[in-house]
């Protein structure tokens, strides 16, 4: 089988109602496109699989968890999986429309855009428990680490294969998926997409997400500025709390040496706890530094990503050496 121009990787969680729709419209809308599609069932207690396997086309894979894994890990399989020059994720509950994506996908071609991102520009969820949070969470994500998409959210999206396939997606990173793009120097835009009601089943989500988002957003700050080189910061909060604690217990003792009883006193307390939490991160910082020494070395990864090599030729060199001549 050729490899396909286009692969899309579809997660579905207790769909069943949803798929045939789902199925009818994605091979409608790529009609004219070369693609397979890729279906990850995380772990469903309904129905869902019989109806894949009942409705799915020759051009459609599906993956089978034995139980729910979470979507992060959904989408890492199905893109694992993926054999396209592009891949395109989207979710299976109807809400992000397929066909989006053949305007998505011209678009990254014609324009080398290595990801172009759905931003849902008409929103039909609740504003209270979904618009609400989501409206802030866009804005932290965005003002923090400086990846300036206007819809996180949206899982709506197509990249190059080599972008995708190099996210390294764990956990629940999901919703940083444009910022771990941007740390491969992925040059990213955002195109408006439609959006429809849930018609069937219900939302995954909660207000509880809130938390995790933010459990992550650090996580992704830290990967943006200090995963090569973490003690640039375990050793630099080591370092001043080191030093401050230093100081004050230099100040104590000169009271001690004056005459003054310092014992009991909350400022001495506080010196100690300084120069004990200082010497702990900067111990912390020397492990971190030895665990991603570890981490590159022994799989021989790079510290770095080469978007292209060109290498010149014989008749380059000579048209060169002709343009010379012919300006003297």
């Amino acid at each position: 089988m050729s490899k396909p121009l286009l692969s899309v990787v579809i997660t579905v969680f207790n769909e069943e109602e949803n798929i045939k729709p789902l199925l009818d419209q994605t091979y409608a809308a790529l009609e004219a496109i070369d693609y397979e599609v890729i279906l990850i069932e995380d772990g469903s207690t309904d129905g869902t699989v019989r109806e894949v396997k009942k409705y799915a086309n020759e051009r459609t894979k599906l993956i089978i968890f034995n139980r729910n894994y979470g979507q992060t890990t959904a989408l890492a399989a199905g893109i694992d999986m993926a054999t396209g020059t592009y891949i395109a994720t989207m979710d299976g509950d109807l809400q992000n429309d397929p066909t989006d994506l053949p305007m998505m996908l011209n678009k990254a071609i014609d324009e080398d855009w290595d990801v172009v991102a759905g931003r849902r520009a008409n929103r039909k969820d609740g504003f209270v428990l979904r618009k609400i949070p989501s409206k802030i969470a866009n804005w932290v994500i965005r003002n923090t680490t400086k990846v300036y998409l206007k819809d996180y959210g949206c899982t709506l999206r197509v990249y190059k294969a080599e972008i995708a396939q190099g996210m390294g997606l764990y956990g629940e990173l999901h919703r940083f998926i444009p910022v771990l793009a941007k740390q491969q120097g992925a040059r990213m835009t955002e195109v408006d997409v439609k959006h429809h009601p849930r018609i069937h089943g219900e939302s995954k989500y909660g207000l509880s997400r809130t938390f995790k988002v933010m459990a992550d957003l650090i996580l992704m700050l830290f990967f943006q500025k200090y995963f090569q080189r973490p003690i640039h910061l375990f050793g630099g909060i080591g370092l001043m709390a080191f030093l401050i604690g230093i100081l004050i217990n230099f100040y104590l003792l000169i009271l001690k040496i004056l005459g003054e009883d310092i014992w009991g006193r909350p400022i001495m307390i506080l010196g100690f706890i300084l120069v004990l939490g200082g010497i702990q991160f900067i111990t912390t910082g020397i492990i971190a530094e030895i665990i991603v020494r570890t981490y590159f070395e022994s799989q021989n990864k790079k510290t770095y990503t080469v978007k292209s090599v060109f290498q010149g030729s014989t008749e380059s060199q000579h048209a060169e050496i002709g343009s010379l001549k012919s300006e003297v």
